[in-house]
């Protein structure tokens, strides 16, 4: 075996050690001239990449098989303790959920005891309505949407209008089959709200921007990033406790509220009747609306209700009015809120 070995070392090792010396420049003349016959005919490097590809595909694949399994190994084992984790995290929010529950059912028996005993009127039922939208009206001048409800769903203008989050804005315009709303960061918006933690009251306005102001804010108004901002119930607009926004940013200028709601991601609403006429100033609607009617007063031959809202109201003893001078109208005589 030695003597075989040694006439083809002798042969052999030559060429070896030339191969180490200039294997470096042959890879360097080798891209060249690759690159070279790429530029004259690009058909037949492109046979030789594919050529290279299904040659070199099948070890890669045999290559990589230990690798994926030794991967998926790992993984399973990885899902398995985070699976254990969850598990015991879910078990602990059971419990806790399970207490809650048993609170909120004491809460619930103690809320309508006390209810009763203290004859608490019931506010009116609510009616809602589902719509798509069917628009983005909206513009550098204008935020409104379109949606496919209108008059004949029971749909009327200055009702409320909700996402899943809360408060979008309010119906400007009910036609017969769609109807416009306005949305909450409108220039034309105007609602009252409250700030959750401290209860002051102030008014959202719209400016045309993502982010409306609070307006109308006392001097001593206790305002901080990220407080929760809630409809007030003033005016007879909306009821309290509707959730409209977070409050973003706080300045000397002016401070900004977040909406709940993305504009641009919005798909359905719903348009709520809270049974409120505090900003509906169309008659017939009012006439349409079955729990205005106890309680109405005639003013100039045309029914009005008087409930909470804005609308003329005699002046003297002998029913004649002021057209001009627009007032709070008054509970009626008897109801909860009159004084002797």
């Amino acid at each position: 075996m030695a003597q075989h070995s040694g006439p083809q070392q002798r042969i052999f090792s030559p060429i070896r050690t030339a191969l180490h010396r200039f294997a470096f420049i042959l890879l360097i003349v080798s891209c060249f001239a690759l690159m070279l016959l790429g530029k004259a005919d690009t058909v037949l490097i492109e046979r030789i990449r594919g050529a290279a590809v299904d040659l070199v595909s099948p070890i890669m694949s045999l290559a990589s098989r230990p690798a994926a399994s030794i991967d998926d190994v790992t993984s399973r084992i990885e899902s398995f303790a985070s699976l254990y984790e969850e598990n015991l995290r879910l078990r602990e929010e059971n419990r806790e959920l399970l207490a809650w529950q048993q609170v909120a059912r004491n809460l619930t028996y103690e809320n309508n005891r006390l209810r009763e005993l203290s004859h608490y009127a019931n506010p009116p039922s609510q009616h809602e309505v589902s719509a798509r939208v069917i628009a983005d009206m909206g513009g550098a001048f204008a935020h409104s949407m379109m949606i496919s409800a209108g008059t004949r769903d029971g749909v009327l203008k200055g009702q409320a209008v909700l996402s899943d989050e809360g408060l979008i804005g309010r119906i400007a315009d009910a036609g017969y089959q769609a109807s416009r709303v306005l949305l909450i960061t409108d220039i034309n918006s105007r609602i009252p709200v409250m700030i959750e933690n401290s209860r002051d009251r102030a008014f959202l306005s719209g400016d045309n921007t993502d982010r409306p102001l609070l307006t109308f804010l006392t001097a001593d108004a206790t305002v901080a990033p990220g407080d929760r901002v809630l409809t007030s119930g003033h005016g007879g607009a909306f009821p309290p406790g509707i959730p409209v926004g977070i409050v973003s940013s706080v300045s000397e200028n002016a401070v900004r509220v977040a909406p709940l709601f993305r504009r641009h991601q919005v798909e359905y609403l719903r348009v709520v009747n809270y049974g409120l006429a505090g900003i509906l100033k169309d008659p017939d609607a009012l006439h349409s609306m079955p729990h205005l009617d106890q309680g109405r007063q005639t003013i100039r031959g045309i029914e009005l209700p008087t409930g909470v809202g804005v609308g003329p109201v005699p002046s003297g003893e002998d029913g004649t009015d002021q057209p001009d001078q627009p007032v709070f109208n008054a509970p009626p005589s008897g109801s909860a809120g009159s004084r002797p």
